[in-house]
């Protein structure tokens, strides 16, 4: 009976497309009379509709100009408002147009929804006035983000301590990093909190604590080789990023070789994340297919969603040396009935020097048989030529990775699996160059 399972789950999934579909239909039946008027409006230009109106309860401002001067406007779809029951995330398709580039796509993020855009209101409120409701920018300056003023020199690790998982456990080095490369401010460069204006001071401190992810892609850019999605600007509660491609799922299906390629990368992803240069341990909390896209032209993995990154400063560890630091860390498989479910431990991730925890994640959640999608399951190396897997390699390595039997095993697993992937994807490079 269970070998049925992911049949009768893929055809749920089916049906519930097609129940989309024809509810789709149905809204739009009834709001045709609304249509002509949302695609001949920009509602980008709109001050409240982008919430500009409530900054410096907000994320930024630096590309209000592009905005107001309407060189940013929604794609078809995401004209039509009544469709925004649809998406819950808040994340828009866009074009961009420069006079002399001509136009490109990029995607536009609220950063939560609905509801928890609702809900950090009423907590600015509250703090400040011990009521729901209020006057959102009189109470931004009574708040915790407004205390922060002027006066204090720097950021530091005991202010936003656990605000979110980027500075769930903060080093001094990091807080530097994220104000010195803070792009919502004219005079970026310095990490002297001092150098922003109060407004920016308050922008920053908001977006720490209520969606870092803007802070992620600022203090770990891809101009300088990191794997996420280029930040662009903000203006109000509306941010832009780099359209990178399709997502990962899309290729779930692709021909062998491209998936083989796919997971290489994933697993250089999991590696420059842990062990770098910098000796910042970057640990990826949330990993789906939908995390992640890949670039129509070079085929590149980028992660496109950082909001659950927690950051971990390895100098700071070997410095401070809690209990255990220098002892390798293992994360425990545990199988669960949800989609996309990890188990981690953040205070180990922030205690330890050497942890596997990104293989794991890649490894249970991209790659192996545990991987389960959209009532899918199988992962991205899903049916694989006879001889591979007759060979039985490559199916050790994903199991061993995900749940492995040796103690320490996860991390030679992860080792050889790239080393194999990278193999692979060698050799099947003259056949997809063809």
């Amino acid at each position: 009976m269970l070998r049925f399972l992911p049949l009768k789950l893929g055809r749920l999934y089916r049906c519930l497309k097609l129940l989309l579909l024809l509810g789709l239909s149905v809204i739009l039946l009834m709001n045709t009379h609304n249509l002509f008027a949302s695609f001949q409006k920009n509602e980008l230009t709109d001050r409240r509709f982008i919430n500009l109106n409530k900054c410096p309860a907000c994320f930024g401002t630096s590309w209000c100009r592009k905005f107001m001067n309407g060189q940013v406007s929604f794609e078809t779809w995401g004209r039509l408002r009544f469709l925004d029951v649809f998406n819950v995330k808040n994340v828009y398709f866009a074009q961009y147009g420069e006079p002399r580039e001509g136009t490109r796509r990029v995607v536009l993020k609220r950063l939560g929804s609905n509801q928890e855009l609702a809900e950090i209101d009423q907590k600015i409120c509250k703090r400040a006035t011990g009521r729901p409701r209020c006057d959102l920018i009189q109470a931004m300056y009574k708040t915790e983000f407004a205390r922060i003023n002027g006066d204090v020199r720097l950021l530091t690790p005991g202010v936003v301590e656990g605000w979110s998982d980027l500075v769930h456990c903060p080093s001094q080095r990091l807080l530097d990093r994220v104000v010195r490369r803070y792009a919502e401010t004219k005079d970026s460069g310095s990490f002297l909190l001092k150098n922003l204006k109060d407004t920016e001071r308050m922008q920053l401190l908001m977006t720490l604590a209520f969606n870092p992810e803007p802070l992620v892609l600022q203090s770990f850019p891809s101009d300088e080789g990191w794997p996420f999605a280029k930040y662009l600007g903000a203006c109000g509660r509306m941010v832009a990023v780099n359209y990178v491609g399709e997502e990962l799922w899309s290729f779930y299906n692709a021909p062998w070789e491209k998936r083989v390629d796919l997971a290489r990368q994933l697993m250089d992803i999991a590696e420059q994340l842990t062990n770098n240069d910098f000796d910042f341990a970057l640990y990826l909390l949330d990993v789906s297919f939908d995390n992640f896209a890949v670039g129509p032209r070079d085929g590149k993995v980028i992660i496109v969603d950082a909001e659950n990154v927690l950051v971990a400063d390895k100098r700071h560890i070997k410095q401070d040396k809690p209990e255990n630091y220098d002892v390798w860390y293992e994360s425990r498989f545990e199988e669960c009935d949800r989609e996309a479910c990890l188990s981690f431990s953040k205070e180990a991730l922030c205690s330890r020097v050497t942890v596997d925890h990104n293989y794991y994640a890649v490894c249970q959640n991209l790659l192996s048989q545990y991987a389960t999608w959209r009532g899918t399951t199988g992962g991205l190396l899903h049916d694989p030529p006879a001889h591979i897997a007759k060979d039985g390699q490559l199916e050790a390595l994903l199991d061993e990775c995900t749940k492995p039997k040796k103690r320490y095993g996860r991390f030679q697993a992860a080792k050889e699996l790239r080393e194999y992937l990278t193999r692979l994807s060698a050799a099947s490079s003259p056949a997809m160059a063809r």
